[in-house]
């Protein structure tokens, strides 16, 4: 399983992921979910999977192999809508679980599903979840993020927190929160925690971190969080039989 999110705000963009594949006693696996394709001045196109990992894998060297080719009628750099270039990676990714599918079988589950966002040109930047079926929706005004993967455990502290006047530093934090909550209920997420931050118009990535459990910065932040949280519960009201 997975844990992966991005948020939309006035300021720009934040996206973060876990990195587990596999959870088990004997057996973890490790691969980034997170994808950045990078054409500074241009566009900044960032995925997020959840998912098999062969599909997505596979769809990620395709995405690759035809922003390379000066040729193709169809790529990551051919498109001047996003909203477009994400119904392309939905026709690339239904692609893939076809062929997957037929070969594999249908005990084995070959569906992915990706977060996509970013900003082209003058476009106002965005985040888009697409769906294994190749649809796709945008977030909301009054919901301004998207989730996939194991989502729940984290929804609550994006509910309370997360609003289009927020700063991208203060989501990155609700970010980098909601996946520590996640991983303290959820053996299948798993660190190293991926976080990158894009500011609407720079066009290029200037923020993209990886943390360890043990990074200075994100152990502070889970140290604090945890902190907050006993302070809050022993400010809570008395009950007026105590």
């Amino acid at each position: 399983m997975t844990y992966c999110l991005a948020v939309r705000c006035d300021q720009g963009l934040v996206f973060a992921s876990d990195s587990r594949t596999n959870a088990g006693v004997d057996h973890v696996g490790t691969y980034s979910k997170m994808y950045v394709f990078e054409y500074p001045g241009d566009r900044v196109v960032v995925l997020l999977s959840a998912g098999n990992l062969a599909t997505t894998q596979q769809v990620v060297a395709i995405l690759k192999r035809h922003a390379r080719d000066p040729q193709a009628t169809e790529s990551l750099r051919t498109f001047q809508h996003f909203d477009e270039l994400v119904g392309y990676v939905g026709r690339v990714s239904r692609q893939v679980q076809a062929t997957s599918g037929a070969t594999a079988g249908a005990m084995v589950d070959t569906t992915s599903t990706f977060i996509l966002g970013g900003q082209i040109g003058n476009e106002r930047p965005d985040i888009f979840l697409l769906y294994p079926e190749g649809n796709f929706i945008s977030c909301s005004e009054q919901m301004p993020f998207l989730q996939i993967g194991e989502i729940k455990y984290g929804k609550p502290i994006l509910d309370r927190n997360i609003h289009r006047g927020i700063t991208l530093e203060d989501a990155a934090r609700a970010a980098l929160v909601s996946i520590d909550s996640t991983m303290r209920s959820n053996i299948s997420v798993g660190p190293p925690v991926e976080l990158l931050l894009y500011r609407t118009g720079e066009l290029r990535v200037l923020r993209h971190q990886t943390f360890d459990l043990d990074t200075p910065f994100y152990a502070a932040v889970k140290e604090e969080w945890q902190n907050a949280l006993r302070r809050a519960l022993d400010n809570l009201p008395r009950f007026d039989w105590e």
